[in-house]
This record gives C-alpha cells, sequence and structure tokens, in this order.
C-alpha cells in the first residue's frame, strides 16, 4: 500500500525515531469499570508510563473516575456514538502519534511497542488486524460479519484489506488532520478506507484478540447494517473524489 498526501519527504521520516513520549493513547469510553482499569495497567506497564492516554467519557458508573485515578485525561460528553466520543479523543491530544483502542480490554496494549516499530519504519497507518489468528474470542456472527465487512470493503475499493472495524491502530497525526470524518458508528471502516484510498501508507499488522470484559453495548444487527452503509458511503465518496473535476467556468 503506497503513500501519497504526507506533508514529510522519506527522508525527514527517516531521522525521526518516535518513542513512547510522542504516543497518544485515546478511547471512547461508556460504562467500562470493569475492563478500564486493566486497560489502562496495561499501557502504563508496557510504556513506562510515557504515554499520554485520553477517555471521552459518557459513563453513569466508575469509568471516569477509575480512567482519572490512572492519570488519564477524561473528557466527559453525552452518550452520542463510537464515532463522535473517538473523533473527540483523536482530535485532543497534539502527540505527533495516535494509537486508537477499546476500554473492554479486547486488545493486547503488549503490542504497542510493534505498532511504534512500524510507525518508525515510515508507514502513516498501522490497523490492528484481528481475524489474521482466527479471533476465537469473537463471537461468530460478528466475526462472519467482520469478514463480509473486509471483503465488501475490498471489492469497492480494489485493494486488499483484511479486517475492516478493527478499534486499533495508529496513525501519524497529519493523517487524521487531513481527513474530515463524517461517519459514527462505521469510524472505524472510515479510518482505514480514507487514508488507503488517498494513497497514505497503511499497514495491516496481525494482533491477539481477547474475550471482552463487561456486556458490549452495541446491537449486532443494526450496528452491523450501519457499518455496511459506511464502507459502501465512504468507499464510493473515495472513488468520485479521484475522478477529475472540470474547472467552474
Amino acid at each position: 500500500m503506497s503513500s501519497g498526501e504526507q506533508t514529510e519527504t522519506t527522508a525527514e521520516r527517516e531521522e525521526k525515531e518516535y518513542t513512547f513520549d510522542d504516543i497518544s493513547v485515546v478511547m471512547g469510553t461508556y460504562n467500562e469499570e470493569e475492563a478500564i482499569g486493566k486497560v489502562l495497567s496495561d499501557i502504563e506497564d508496557v510504556t513506562d508510563g510515557k504515554a499520554e492516554v485520553v477517555c471521552v467519557d459518557g459513563s453513569s458508573d466508575r469509568t471516569p473516575e477509575i480512567a482519572r485515578e490512572h492519570g488519564a485525561t477524561v473528557i466527559e460528553q453525552e452518550p452520542q456514538g463510537y464515532g463522535v466520543a473517538v473523533r473527540a479523543a483523536i482530535l485532543e491530544p497534539d502527540r505527533p502519534i495516535v494509537v486508537t483502542t477499546d476500554c473492554d480490554d479486547t486488545y493486547p496494549m503488549e503490542q504497542l511497542p510493534e505498532f511504534l516499530a512500524l510507525i518508525n519504519d515510515g508507514h502513516d497507518v498501522v490497523s490492528g488486524d484481528r481475524l489474521y489468528h482466527g479471533a476465537d474470542a469473537m463471537p461468530g456472527f460478528n466475526r462472519f460479519g467482520n469478514q463480509v465487512f473486509a471483503a465488501a470493503a475490498s471489492v469497492l475499493m480494489g485493494t486488499r484489506v483484511h479486517d475492516t472495524t478493527t478499534g486499533m491502530r495508529a496513525y501519524r497525526r497529519d493523517v487524521v488532520e487531513s481527513i474530515e470524518w463524517t461517519e459514527n458508528t462505521g469510524l472505524s471502516a472510515e479510518l482505514l478506507i480514507r487514508p488507503l484510498m488517498r494513497g497514505y501508507d497503511v499497514r495491516e499488522h496481525p494482533i491477539e484478540y481477547r474475550e471482552r470484559a463487561g456486556q458490549t453495548k452495541l446491537d449486532p444487527l443494526q450496528g452491523g447494517l450501519e457499518i455496511a452503509r459506511s464502507i459502501v458511503k465512504v468507499s464510493l465518496e473515495e472513488r468520485l473524489r479521484e475522478l477529475p473535476h472540470r474547472p467552474s467556468q
């Protein structure tokens, strides 16, 4: 997958060696008091407490209190959906590398060094591929749906992808700042499709997916339909964006 709209030259990037001091780990949180402490402890342990953590929270339980106890920045907002929370979390910090994750302990924070190494190798986006190892901890219906999403997105984009809706990714900040995100439930797919179709260097990286702690907040059927709609909409928008446009007279 090739790079396109970057603002830095290859030589400039090779001179940089990002560390955990340059990373912000961000997430939307909603009533995840069973898992949030473990997730934040894992981030702290893996990064030696150097990574900044930002949570955008709409919880009615102790989630925000636990997050603050672990030193996270908590931005409170009314619950408005996954995309609204994650977008706010992504845009809040100013460190050059942003890592998204979920707060339910399904994603392996111990693999953060691998994501950082791939960014330092020159990739613009590193996307965690949950399906590579089989994702046995994922409910069968969800796993099948994610395989369908990936197949549909691959056809629409003309580029093979394996996991469009993973919540664990690392981005160079200039990538997320250069694109106007529009989706809510389907934001995770949009955060992969738009950079990829605009020519950024996107790397899918296998990750171990774990069984979630606590109950899921997303209805699999309704959420799946919304994600499918987002994949089609965003892919077609990017196709139209690629077409030559006549200058207005």
